[in-house]
């Protein structure tokens, strides 16, 4: 006779502000655990001898055992555990998708809820900031070489922070008068507070790399200059994909429309939210639509409701299950009083007489069969047209690849839609650089990549031994040593 199963002990969730509250402010939405409710949490994982959620990590964070160190009370050697290979632990544990990746691989999907390895991975690295304890690992001998990152976002500090640990020389070349790309322009202060994405720069400073602001390459020095004057023997491209997109549709040059890369932008980094304060107004709607599904469109719709809106719709063509968004974005979104408009897609802006748009006519839609991405393609309904009132409209549809670098980057080859084409490690066409993040994927997530960085530190790490072992056959660290 066998033994009933023992019962699985129940996810530890983390306190959160109510939504009453915090849609009056820009802290953070959700609170942390406590060291008990770690630990608990983290006594949870089985410890399997194969464990899926590791193969799920970009990254390839050992998962069990800075699950075990947080069991065992050892915190700030949990921490430590997850920086060997990844160098922004605070930053993923709050912004990741682990729904579908570490923690959709975990065995407890099938019995229940998943280990929290993302609030266990913020745990850690908030505990050894916290606590002062942050310490820097042993760096390899210099090398000699010299390594140019151009884009301070998560792509490019992944690079720096792998390569600096092997000895070369990290320079990062960064537009914005503040490091972290989209983590300090495109993500609101209440998902990933600033001061946490400059705690893991300044861990980078801390490892030896240098940070170059208000540097557009492609205007201030080109690639090629980077390479031949400037005295880099690599270059690594990771400058996101940050032209904005729009509908295509009439009334799009009214007032009151805006793409939400700039309207996050302002908010964001340039603090528009503590205005007059800080002296970065940003236009306010008393009735916003925002348009798009996923997460920079939750950003967005969020962000207006915090901005005192009086009624935030976001209007989107697919269903809810076809969203991009994450799920809990888009749940604390509802929680916070967005309505949704699922299988609606956006025809006209209509505007007033002053030019401001009043009104989006729309067309109720209806899903067909898959389309490249495995969603159901959505099909315009006949004779279903309906408006909705507005005064301000805010695009989340997408972005594009920014010519602006690519254009004067001479033998980079692009694909039709002006991304970086890249091999497998990262290697593009053009000798001596590679590139990775959304402008070689196109818009992805942060730990993607993060993912595409790592694998392209690797692949220079590689380039950079063979260059040095044909000139004094001296050996160089690895990656793995």
């Amino acid at each position: 006779m066998t033994s009933p199963r023992k019962p699985l002990a129940p996810r530890t969730a983390m306190p959160e502000q109510s939504p009453e509250v915090r849609i009056h402010n820009f802290e953070e939405v959700p609170l942390g655990y406590t060291p008990e409710q770690a630990q608990a949490e983290a006594a949870r994982c089985m410890q399997c001898r194969k464990p899926a959620c590791v193969e799920g990590c970009p990254v390839q964070v050992d998962i069990p055992a800075f699950l075990a160190l947080i069991k065992q009370g050892q915190f700030v050697e949990a921490a430590r555990k997850i920086k060997e290979t990844n160098c922004l632990p605070a930053v993923c544990g709050r912004v990741c998708p682990q729904e579908s990746q570490c923690e959709g691989r975990c065995i407890f999907v099938k019995r229940g809820q998943p280990l929290a390895v993302g609030a266990l991975e913020r745990f850690a690295a908030d505990y050894e900031r916290e606590h002062g304890q942050v310490d820097v690992p042993e760096i390899a001998p210099p090398t000699g070489r010299r390594i140019a990152v151009i884009g301070a976002g998560p792509s490019g500090l992944t690079v720096a922070g792998d390569l600096i640990r092997l000895g070369h020389e990290v320079t990062v070349f960064e537009a914005f008068h503040q490091p972290g790309g989209v983590l300090v322009y495109g993500i609101p202060e209440f998902r990933l507070p600033k001061r946490i994405v400059e705690a893991e720069v300044e861990y980078l400073r801390r490892l030896g790399v240098q940070f170059a602001m208000n540097h557009v390459v492609g205007r201030v020095v080109s690639v090629d200059e980077l390479l031949t004057h400037e005295g880099f023997d690599a270059v690594f491209i990771g400058v996101g994909a940050g032209l904005p997109q729009g509908l295509n549709i009439p009334g799009e040059n009214l007032g009151g429309i805006c793409f939400a890369n700039e309207y996050l932008t302002r908010v964001n980094l340039m603090k528009a939210y503590a205005f007059p304060a800080y002296d970065t107004p940003v236009a306010r709607g008393g009735r916003v639509a925002v348009i798009g599904g996923g997460n920079v469109a939750m950003d967005a719709a969020r962000t207006a409701r915090r901005l005192e809106a009086e009624s935030v719709d976001v209007v989107y063509r697919r269903s809810r299950e076809e969203m991009p968004a994450r799920a809990e974005e888009i749940h604390h979104a509802e929680q916070e009083g967005i309505h949704f408009r699922f299988l609606c897609a956006p025809v006209e802006y209509l505007g007033d007489a002053k030019g401001m748009v009043c009104g989006i006519r729309c067309q109720e839609m209806e899903l067909g069969e898959p389309d490249a991405s495995g969603r159901r393609r959505p099909q315009p309904k006949p004779d279903s047209f309906f408006t909705i009132d507005v005064d301000q409209v805010i695009v989340a549809v997408g972005a594009g690849a920014n010519p602006l670098l690519t254009r004067q980057t001479g033998d980079l080859q692009l694909n039709k839609w002006g991304y970086i084409i890249t091999s497998e490690t990262g290697a593009t066409s053009r000798p001596g650089v590679w590139a990775g993040g959304d402008i070689v994927t196109g818009s992805a997530t942060v730990i993607q990549a993060m993912g595409a960085g790592k694998i392209a530190a690797r692949d220079i790490h590689r380039w950079l031994a063979r260059r040095s072992e044909s000139t004094d056959g001296a050996p160089v660290e690895t990656l793995e040593s």
